[in-house]
């Protein structure tokens, strides 16, 4: 097949009190990863960094509000924002009173190949 398809409401939640939805795994998807993250309310995400896998990462924020902790520095997120993420990076969202919905995209530096003026 040349296509995979899912709806969010398809993907089975994961993780700490189901907070994860890998999307990767059910598209197939072998390129880079991508996966749905909802924290709850006044709730805090993992800590974590990709230096072992050697992954830049772009966390998008898509619903809520909070904080990421970034290296020990709190940044305001709400929706609309994207953040981006050297692997070494160590991070965490810390979810708002109303949540906090993103969805995470990473793949190994150098693996994108830039095409055209865009």
């Amino acid at each position: 097949m040349s296509y995979s398809i899912t709806h969010i409401d398809d993907i089975e939640g994961a993780g700490p009190a189901g907070s994860v939805r890998f999307v990767r795994r059910v598209l197939g998807v072998e390129a880079f990863g991508i996966n749905w993250f909802e924290i709850a309310p006044n709730s805090e995400g993992h800590e974590h960094d990709e230096a072992d896998t050697g992954q830049e990462e772009v966390n998008v924020v898509i619903r809520g509000s909070g904080v990421y902790r970034i290296e020990g520095e709190e940044v305001p997120v709400a929706a609309g924002t994207f953040l981006r993420f050297d692997p070494g990076t160590t991070r965490v969202p810390v979810a708002g009173p109303d949540g906090l919905t993103m969805i995470a995209v990473g793949a190994r530096r150098g693996s994108y190949e830039p095409r055209g003026p865009f």
